[in-house]
């Protein structure tokens, strides 16, 4: 089976419908006058539509339709939607229920980026998130901007990870997110060109089954300024994404990833669908589907899911 199962509604005039438009607002924002003007604008070029169907009142709705692609119906609903803040993600309904999910964790799972959190106990954090913004904007190459984080945190006592760690804010939704593809059979991985002494303890918490990070060089009590090789960066994420599929036994188009900046598109691209969420320009602009006003939980709505499944 490519993916877990989900109802699929048919047209019996038309047919059944292959696709699906999923809107989702901010929570009990979405009404039915900018889903009228959705389902009117798709219609107006020729689309089959199907009547819309609420996932979550007033939250997110479906509309399923054939007869247009994919990347026309989510443009086309942009634009009907105008300045609202509403997402409009479009895929096939084939395999829309993922039986992988793997995220990026600072800035995706968490609100935080942990090198600039360390680098707060310094006194430098500007100077080190300037360098981290550059990186994840497509300006500046991973595994350079790393580097010259990590040097600038040299002789930093090692306390300051764990002081650090108590500052970590989960994303909203991210609990919701990973509890309920568990709870549905999925796998769940935690992918992250940051640290695993950061990694180990998100992935305990959430209840993720597997995390990958970077490895922080701390000797005698303090930082030493290094990273201790190889370096992780956009194509370990790509990587781990193909190994897990196969491990798993997991077609790829049955895979989700998420992420938020340019070192996540590597796998982004290769996932039967990836997110781009809250994310950089580069990354929202290249992505096929991209997150700018939901939480984590958008990533259930897209596929399928009702909020009554939700598990928390």
């Amino acid at each position: 089976d490519c993916s877990l199962p989900v109802m699929i509604r048919e047209d019996t005039d038309d047919g059944a419908m292959d696709k699906v438009l999923t809107l989702i607002g901010q929570k009990g924002r979405l009404d039915e006058t900018q889903i009228s003007e959705v389902v009117s604008t798709l219609a107006g070029i020729g689309a089959k539509i199907d009547a819309p169907d609420w996932l979550a009142y007033r939250t997110a709705a479906d509309v399923q339709f054939s007869g247009i692609e994919c990347e026309d119906s989510r443009d086309l609903a942009f634009e009907a939607l105008g300045d609202i803040p509403v997402d409009a993600v479009a895929q096939p309904l084939e395999c829309r229920r993922k039986r992988l999910l793997v995220a990026d964790m600072e800035s995706t799972i968490i609100e935080n980026e942990m090198l600039d959190e360390l680098a707060n106990e310094v006194g430098i954090r500007d100077q080190i998130a300037e360098i981290t913004a550059r990186a994840m904007n497509g300006e500046l190459g991973f595994n350079r901007a790393i580097k010259e984080r990590v040097a600038l945190l040299a002789g930093l006592d090692a306390g300051a990870i764990e002081r650090s760690k108590e500052r970590i804010r989960i994303m909203p939704g991210a609990k919701e997110l990973i509890a309920t593809m568990r709870a549905n059979g999925a796998y769940c991985a935690l992918v992250s060109g940051g640290f695993s002494i950061y990694t180990a303890g998100i992935r305990d918490q959430l209840g993720f089954n597997f995390d990958q990070a970077n490895q922080l060089g701390v000797s005698n009590g303090k930082l030493t300024g290094n990273v201790i090789g190889p370096i992780l960066g956009s194509n370990a994420k790509k990587e781990r994404l193909l190994s897990l599929c196969e491990a798993q036994n997991i077609p790829l188009e049955a895979s989700i990833t998420v992420g938020d900046g340019a070192n996540d598109l590597a796998m982004l691209g290769a996932a039967g669908i990836g997110v781009a969420y809250h994310a950089k320009p580069i990354v929202a602009r290249e992505a096929t589907a991209r997150i700018d006003h939901g939480d984590l939980t958008a990533l259930l709505y897209l596929q399928g899911y009702r909020d009554d499944e939700f598990v928390s």
